[in-house]
């Protein structure tokens, strides 16, 4: 345990570096950034020059001994593939944005465009502890598409191409994945 921090800080921190790292979209100094914001709210009385670099390592340590066990293409590279695909018939795809303004912001943006797919990052924090990502897909008038629609199914029919489980449910579709994202920090 680190000096000065509670059993209940250190696990919350040491959470917060894992989903950051594991998310595979921060760089490293928006890793520190949101970990140095976070010891100083959560324990203003630990140094996070110290500190952070500590979590930064224990993550990276802890996710590359772990992926070395994954298989050569995992789940979120099929998901990749995914996004990539929709982006070339036209859809706007947002990844790890920070909420759904941001993600309408980049719709508005484009020209032409066919929809949205987008996902926040805190839609990924919660795919890396449970294994499942929530995809919105938006018209190009940022209506959510609906039941039988052809946009909504023709993104499942590429998520099940690709062999990743997916339902619509209330207005978002629900992936079923590992999060396995290689990460260079």
């Amino acid at each position: 345990m680190i000096a000065g921090l509670s059993d209940r800080t250190g696990r919350e921190l040491r959470g917060l570096a894992r989903v950051l790292v594991r998310s595979g979209y921060a760089d490293r100094s928006q890793v520190e950034a949101a970990l140095t914001e976070a010891v100083r709210e959560d324990a203003p009385e630990v140094d996070p020059a110290a500190l952070v670099p500590v979590l930064i390592t224990e993550a990276v340590t802890d996710l590359q001994a772990e992926a070395a066990t994954w298989p050569d293409e995992t789940d979120t590279d099929r998901l990749d593939a995914v996004l990539d695909e929709l982006e070339a018939l036209g859809l706007v795809v947002v990844r790890y944005c920070a909420d759904h303004h941001e993600a309408r912001q980049a719709l508005e943006a484009a020209t032409e465009a066919k929809g949205l797919v987008f996902f926040t990052d805190t839609d990924v924090w919660h795919a890396v502890d449970f294994g499942m990502l929530e995809l919105k897909v938006w018209h190009p008038d940022t209506a959510n598409v609906a039941p039988g629609e052809p946009l909504l199914e023709d993104v499942l029919a590429l998520l099940a191409e690709r062999d990743i489980p997916a339902v619509f449910d209330e207005g978002r579709i629900e992936t079923t994945l590992n999060w396995q994202r290689r990460v260079a920090l």
